[in-house]
């Protein structure tokens, strides 16, 4: 049986916010810087002591994994946009309607990250249509 197209939607095709470089780290605070979360927002977001909050060599791994699918969501919606940073921004910081009247962000944020995934990764299979 053949891979459903859809199996692949989480993969964005281009780094168009330069967060993750090829063979390095990701740029962990510049994804937080932007969603602008505070280090009690990231905490509540990735499901992490805020304790363990930093950006430095002893970042634990959890925190390291979160951030770098919150890059690749961000990513996935500026592929939609074309690679409209300015309307990926955007979107991810109004409230939307569909996903009952919470920004993206704030989705993130409190916690309902795979669900925004899920959302996003639904509403591009329906796009490729």
């Amino acid at each position: 049986m053949a891979p459903s197209p859809a199996l692949f939607q989480s993969v964005p095709e281009k780094d168009y916010f330069s967060f993750l470089p090829k063979g390095e780290l990701p740029e962990f605070q510049e994804i937080v810087n932007f969603f602008d979360f505070k280090g009690e927002d990231v905490a509540k977001a990735a499901d992490v002591s805020p304790k363990s909050v930093r950006y430095d060599e002893k970042m634990p791994a959890e925190l390291q994994e979160r951030i770098r699918e919150w890059a690749i969501l961000v990513n996935l919606v500026a592929e939609f946009f074309k690679g409209d940073l300015e309307r990926t921004a955007q979107w991810f910081k109004m409230p939307n309607p569909l996903l009952g009247y919470i920004s993206p962000r704030d989705m993130i944020r409190v916690g309902r990250f795979k669900k925004l995934l899920k959302f996003v990764t639904s509403a591009r299979e329906e796009n490729r249509r």
